[in-house]
C-alpha cells in the first residue's frame, strides 16, 4: 500500500511539472510574439453605432474583415452557406508608410511583393475575426478609448495578429495617461 502512495506523489508531481512547463512555455510564446513581431495596424469600423463601448471592453469590427468577407462572397456564390461553418484562411494586405494594413487579395499562395504581409483570420459563424473581437480596459476608463480608428498587432512569421493596443487616427497610442 506504502508503495502505491508514493508512486502517486510521483505521477501528481511529474504531471505539475509538465502542466507548469507547458503554461510557461505557452506565456514565452506570447511574449516573444509581443516584443518581436512585426507591427501592423488595422484600421476599425463600427460594431454598433449606438453604442460602441459597453461596460469595461469595446467590441471591434475591423475594415479588413467586412473585405474578406466581401471577397469570399464574390469568390464563390456557395460560399454563402459555408460561412456559417468554422475555418481559418489568410489575406493579403499591403502596409502602406504608416504600416497601416490595406486589403490586396485573399491569399492564394502566390509570392508576396516587399509590402505585402499575409495576415491570419478565423471566420465563425458568419463573423470574420482577426486575433479577438473585443478590446478590454481598466473599468471607468471607457472615454479614454472614445477615439480609436486602429487596432495595433503584432503580427508573427506565420501571420498570427496579436492585438497589443488602440489608436486614434494620426496613430497615437490611447489610454496611457498624460502629464
Amino acid at each position: 500500500m506504502r508503495l502505491k502512495a508514493k508512486r502517486h506523489r510521483w505521477i501528481v508531481l511529474l504531471a505539475t511539472v509538465v502542466v507548469l512547463a507547458l503554461v510557461n512555455g505557452a506565456i514565452w510564446q506570447k511574449e516573444h510574439h509581443l516584443t518581436e513581431g512585426e507591427i501592423v495596424y488595422l484600421a476599425l469600423a463600427s460594431v454598433d453605432p449606438r453604442s460602441l463601448m459597453q461596460g469595461d471592453y469595446m467590441a471591434l469590427n475591423f475594415a479588413l474583415a467586412n473585405q474578406i468577407h466581401s471577397a469570399l462572397f464574390r469568390q464563390d456564390d456557395a460560399l454563402q452557406d459555408e460561412t456559417q461553418k468554422a475555418s481559418n484562411g489568410y489575406v493579403v494586405v499591403r502596409l502602406d508608410e504608416q504600416r497601416i494594413a490595406h486589403f490586396q487579395r485573399l491569399d492564394d499562395g502566390s509570392a508576396l511583393a516587399n509590402d505585402e504581409r499575409r495576415l491570419g483570420y478565423r471566420l465563425r459563424n458568419g463573423q470574420v475575426r482577426f486575433a479577438t473581437d473585443a478590446f478590454f480596459f481598466q473599468e471607468g476608463h471607457g472615454e479614454r478609448y472614445e477615439a480609436a480608428r486602429y487596432g495595433q498587432f503584432r503580427v508573427n512569421d506565420q501571420g498570427e495578429p496579436l492585438l497589443v493596443a488602440m489608436y486614434d487616427g494620426e496613430l497615437n497610442r490611447l489610454g496611457e495617461i498624460t502629464k
